[in-house]
């Protein structure tokens, strides 16, 4: 599966890989996907063409519409290597081998909006959130009285879209075709949800919260919320549910919803909502835009894939988000020297609400798996930064899989599992290709 294609520096020639046909809707299986790409890898280099494959195309067919192949990707603060999955709303994956630092830089991390996107607040310290519903004191607190009412916390998590992986579901699901690259890892800084919500005076009756947002709806309906997404009060309990305004030490960029939001780690995404100004607690779960049907949400009996189902039956709401690891270096097409006879890797693994295990890396397909060095997490919801070395047997193109193993003992699968119309949990083995020589 070749994919996410990215120039490196010039001391790693970059193989690209490519046709035309590739970017056509293709009926081949996954495995005679993989050969065709690999085979056209190998007839890219030796004619010395410079070529692209979509990441779609790589790994099967792409919806009727979509764009075809990654699209050039320039906004003010972001690295140009970003690969743009959608201008309406704007939407931005990282490939991999960007998300190759401890700490994901602000100008890497990628971009996921549901509506359209807010004027930025003229005073960010006058920003306010309201606190209301299942309460018996309602708040109405600027960023200001967060600050000076609460005990700052600061951790480094990761942020996932819901539908990270998406693209490797077949038959190709609804929504953005990210490959593993809606995900980062920045450090967070803020209060916690909890503070903030018992100094409301949770009531016996509070269950769940709801969370809004000062994203119009893409249609400009102010009657509409962009999305509005909420959760059991166990997690918002949490002690690492924040309410932040800084990331990475510097306030919120506009673009990742500051001046103020929530990060709610471990799980999707969109529980995090971006340019945060009220919070409604709840008796029920919440109804809001994005609850309830097929969105955020998975079957719980497996569905046959490409079946049309409403979700209103044996679907339950995705909590925690899937095991995961990818290769940051090298990039896939890299090239090395003639007669080099190992390569160095590095990557991260992260795991939802547990925890990573172990991380191996295979260069035969999975008959084979070597162990690599798992550093330590500075904090729960940290990703895990991994390296190692494999040995190289000749010269030649290979293939490095990644597989990371959870604290329950699961291992990612081989293929995307548990096929659902949206196309959430997919969470395959990663992949790249490098030749030596």
């Amino acid at each position: 599966m070749l994919t996410d294609v990215q120039p490196r520096d010039a001391a790693d020639e970059t193989l690209a890989l490519s046709t035309t046909e590739a970017d056509k809707p293709s009926s081949l299986s996954g495995s005679r996907r993989l050969v065709l790409g690999s085979s056209l890898a190998a007839l890219g280099l030796a004619i010395g063409g410079r070529l692209a494959v979509s990441p779609a195309a790589a790994q099967g067919a792409a919806p009727a519409g979509a764009p075809k192949g990654p699209q050039p990707f320039d906004y003010p603060g972001k690295d140009k290597g970003l690969t743009l999955l959608g201008d309406r709303p704007l939407v931005a994956e990282t490939p991999e081998s960007l998300l190759d630092d401890d700490t994901t830089p602000i100008s890497k991390f990628f971009i996921r909006n549901n509506g359209q996107i807010p004027e930025p607040a003229k005073d960010a310290e006058g920003w306010q959130l309201s606190v209301e519903g299942e309460v018996e004191k309602p708040l109405t607190l600027t960023i200001a009285e967060l600050k000076s009412r609460f005990a700052p916390q600061t951790f480094r998590m990761v942020l996932e879209c819901g539908g990270n992986g998406r693209s490797f579901y077949q038959p190709a699901a609804r929504g953005n075709q990210w490959t593993n690259g809606g995900a980062g890892c920045a450090e967070w800084t803020g209060v916690r949800l909890a503070d903030v919500l018992k100094a409301a005076g949770l009531k016996e009756t509070s269950k769940f919260t709801g969370h809004y947002g000062a994203d119009p709806h893409l249609s400009g309906d102010t009657n509409r919320e962009a999305i509005s997404r909420g959760m059991p009060i166990e997690k918002a309990l949490e002690p690492h549910s924040l309410i932040v305004w800084a990331m990475n030490g510097e306030p919120l960029p506009h673009i990742h919803g500051g001046p103020l939001r929530l990060v709610v780690p471990g799980w999707p995404a969109s529980l995090s909502s971006k340019w945060l100004n009220r919070i409604l607690v709840r008796t029920t779960p919440h109804d809001g835009q994005g609850m309830g049907g097929t969105s955020y949400r998975i079957p719980t009996i497996p569905l046959v894939p490409g079946s049309n189902v409403d979700g209103k039956s044996n679907f339950t709401d995705m909590t925690s988000m899937p095991l995961r690891a990818i290769i940051s270096s090298p990039a896939n097409g890299t090239r090395l020297p003639a007669a080099a006879r190992e390569v160095a890797l590095r990557g991260a693994a992260w795991a939802g609400d547990h925890e990573v295990a172990k991380v191996e890396v295979s260069l035969d397909a999975g008959q084979r798996w070597q162990a690599m060095t798992l550093a330590r997490p500075k904090n729960r919801y940290d990703w895990v930064r991994w390296t190692g070395t494999a040995a190289l047997p000749s010269d030649g193109y290979f293939e490095l899989w990644v597989r990371a193993t959870d604290s329950r003992g699961v291992a990612q699968p081989h293929v995307a599992t548990n096929w659902n119309p949206q196309g959430y949990g997919s969470n395959p083995l990663h992949r790249i290709a490098i030749l030596v020589g």
